[in-house]
C-alpha cells in the first residue's frame, strides 16, 4: 500500500505570506482623483407617459470612494496605513466621501477641500423587474469644467510633500480629473531622487509619468502610450520596452486581464505571472486601482518587485470576483495563500 507524502508548502507563496504579514507596517501616500462612486438601486415599474423611458421606483443608494479613492481603500484593507491627498468640494458629497475614506482607515487630512469646485461623481442607476437581477440603466457623471486652480495645485504639492515624510512609497492614481498637474508630477520626480518608491497608474495621460519607480498600463494602455502593437510573438515586449525608454522609469506592470500580468525592467528579462486561478470575472470595475495598491504596499513593505507583482497578482484575482467597487482585505489574501 503506498503511503501518501503530505503536501509541501508552496515556497512562492510562503514568501507571499511573510511580504502579506509586513503590510501593517508599511505607509504609503495616494494622490490623486478622489471620486464618489454613488448607486441607486429601484425597481422598473412601467413606461413612462411623458417620455418613452422607464419609471424607476428608487429603493435604495449606496456611496462607495472611487479612483484614488478605491485603491486608498484597497491598501488600507490590506492594513497599510494610508494617507490621501486630493481634491473634494465644499459640498454634501465631498463630505460625504471623505466619511466613507476615514470610516475605512484612510487618513483623510490630506484632502484639500475647494469652495465652488464639485466633487467628482458617478452615478449609477440599477434597476429591474421584481425578483430580477438589477442591471446599469445610466450614469450620471459630474465633474468640476474649469482646470485646477494654480493655488489648489500649490496646497496638493504642500501636502504630498508633508505625507511623503513618512511614506515608504507614493501612490499616483490619476483619472484625468486634474489633481495630478505639471506641479504634483514634478514634486513626484523628485521625491523619487530622494530614493523613495513612486507608482503611478494613469487612464490617460501616462506617457507624462516619466522619471518615477514604475507605471501600471493594462493592454490597451500600452498599446496607446507606446505606439506599438502588442498582438503577436514578442509584440507586448516590444511595446513596454518601448515605453520604458519612453517615462524613463525603473519598471513597467502591465495588466494583461486574462493572461496575468508582466513586469518588465530596464536590463533585465521579463517576469510573466500566469493569472491566479480559475474563477470567471465578475465585475472588473476598480481591479487596477486594487493591483496599483497591492504592488505599491509590496514594496512599501520593503518587498521585491517580483514578490510584489505577484501579491498583486493574487489581489487582482480577488477583487474580480466581487461586484462594483470592492476590496481585498488583508485576511481574505492570507487565506486564499493558504489554499492547497
Amino acid at each position: 500500500m503506498a503511503v501518501r507524502r503530505p503536501a509541501q508548502p508552496d515556497p512562492a507563496r510562503a514568501t507571499l505570506s511573510r511580504l502579506l504579514d509586513r503590510l501593517p507596517g508599511a505607509v504609503v501616500t495616494v494622490v490623486g482623483d478622489f471620486v464618489a462612486d454613488e448607486y441607486v438601486f429601484g425597481e422598473t415599474e412601467r413606461v413612462s407617459r411623458e417620455a418613452p423611458v422607464l419609471i424607476v421606483r428608487y429603493e435604495s443608494s449606496e456611496l462607495k470612494a472611487g479612483c484614488a479613492g478605491n485603491a486608498a481603500l484597497n491598501l488600507a484593507a490590506l492594513g497599510v496605513k494610508v494617507r490621501a491627498v486630493g481634491v473634494v468640494g465644499e459640498d454634501a458629497l465631498g463630505a460625504a466621501l471623505t466619511e466613507v475614506l476615514a470610516r475605512g482607515g484612510v487618513d483623510v487630512s490630506g484632502l484639500v477641500r475647494v469652495g465652488g469646485r464639485p466633487t467628482e461623481a458617478k452615478t449609477r442607476v440599477l434597476a429591474g423587474g421584481r425578483s430580477t437581477r438589477r442591471q446599469q440603466m445610466l450614469r450620471i457623471d459630474r465633474a468640476a469644467a474649469e482646470p485646477m486652480p494654480a493655488r489648489v495645485e500649490k496646497a496638493l504639492v504642500q501636502e504630498l510633500s508633508r505625507a511623503a515624510r513618512r511614506a515608504g512609497a507614493i501612490l499616483a492614481s490619476d483619472y484625468g480629473s486634474g489633481a495630478v498637474g505639471p506641479a504634483v508630477k514634478d514634486a513626484l520626480r523628485r521625491l523619487r531622487r530622494d530614493g523613495l518608491p513612486v507608482c503611478a497608474d494613469s487612464r490617460y495621460a501616462l506617457p507624462t509619468f516619466h522619471g518615477l519607480t514604475m507605471v501600471k498600463p493594462n493592454e490597451v494602455e500600452l498599446e496607446a502610450a507606446s505606439g506599438r502593437a502588442v498582438a503577436g510573438p514578442g509584440g507586448i515586449e516590444r511595446a513596454a520596452r518601448a515605453l520604458l525608454r519612453k517615462v524613463r522609469c525603473d519598471m513597467l506592470l502591465v495588466t494583461r486581464g486574462r493572461n496575468g500580468m508582466s513586469l518588465f525592467r530596464a536590463g533585465r528579462p521579463p517576469v510573466h505571472v500566469p493569472a491566479h486561478g480559475a474563477i470567471d470575472a465578475v465585475d472588473v470595475t476598480g481591479a487596477g486601482d486594487t493591483v496599483a495598491a497591492a504592488f505599491t504596499a509590496g514594496l512599501a513593505a520593503g518587498g521585491d518587485p517580483v514578490d510584489a507583482a505577484r501579491l498583486a497578482n493574487v489581489a487582482g484575482a480577488l477583487v474580480v470576483r466581487k461586484p462594483g467597487t470592492a476590496v481585498v482585505p488583508r485576511a481574505e489574501l492570507a487565506a486564499e495563500l493558504e489554499r492547497p
